[in-house]
């Protein structure tokens, strides 16, 4: 490959491509941890309703495609169009990489907000580890207020869609560790210093 720009390029996505490929693998290795109160054989139906698709195919396609294929949770019943960003930069490689996506509905709703507030933004890209980054802090906030109707994860999707309309720049991962962390102290939640939230 030629040492220029695209060739630089093209280094890079593949590189963010093969780490994508290995955070859904991981998923779905610890899809029992956490919040999953979506049934496994609930997650099977709506693989197999996935086999329309031909991937890799974007949020909008899934959401024009199945977008009214609900998903009971133990916390209630979603659509998927409420937990898929219907953008055509959000794409998607497999059936199991849209699995990870609604298998843990608060956090995908919450992220589906975030990325759609991230559409509104001109020449800004949304990295795949910023994302990542945001999407571990609401896991960290599922798992620890697990109990508060998932008060945190809206509290912190808030203020981040806020900043994209206030501030016209997508927060930092690590200001977006810290705001969760405030929230967590200020409700009473201890957040050490060694955890993902302990900044």
């Amino acid at each position: 490959m030629a040492d220029n720009k695209s060739g630089r390029d093209k280094q890079a996505q593949d590189a963010e491509r093969r780490q994508q490929e290995r955070e859904v693998a991981t998923e779905l290795e610890r899809g029992d941890e956490i919040e999953p109160p979506v049934d496994a054989a609930e997650l099977a139906d709506f693989e197999a309703s996935l086999e329309a698709l031909t991937f890799p195919v974007t949020g909008t396609e899934v959401v024009a495609a199945i977008g009214d294929h609900r998903i009971e949770s133990a916390e209630g019943s979603y659509k998927i169009e409420e937990l898929v960003p219907e953008s055509d930069e959000e794409t998607f490689d497999s059936p199991a990489a849209v699995r990870v996506q609604v298998q843990r509905p608060t956090v995908a709703a919450a992220m589906k907000r975030v990325v759609e507030a991230s559409k509104t933004l001109p020449n800004t890209e949304f990295s795949w580890s910023q994302r990542k980054a945001y999407e571990t802090t609401f896991q960290e906030l599922e798992a620890i207020d697990a109990d508060d109707d998932d008060e945190g994860i809206r509290a912190i999707s808030d203020w981040i869609v806020e900043r994209i309309r206030d501030k016209e720049r997508l927060p930092s991962s690590r200001a977006v560790r810290r705001e969760a962390a405030k929230f967590c102290r200020a409700n009473g939640y201890q957040v050490r210093n060694d955890e993902w939230l302990g900044i």
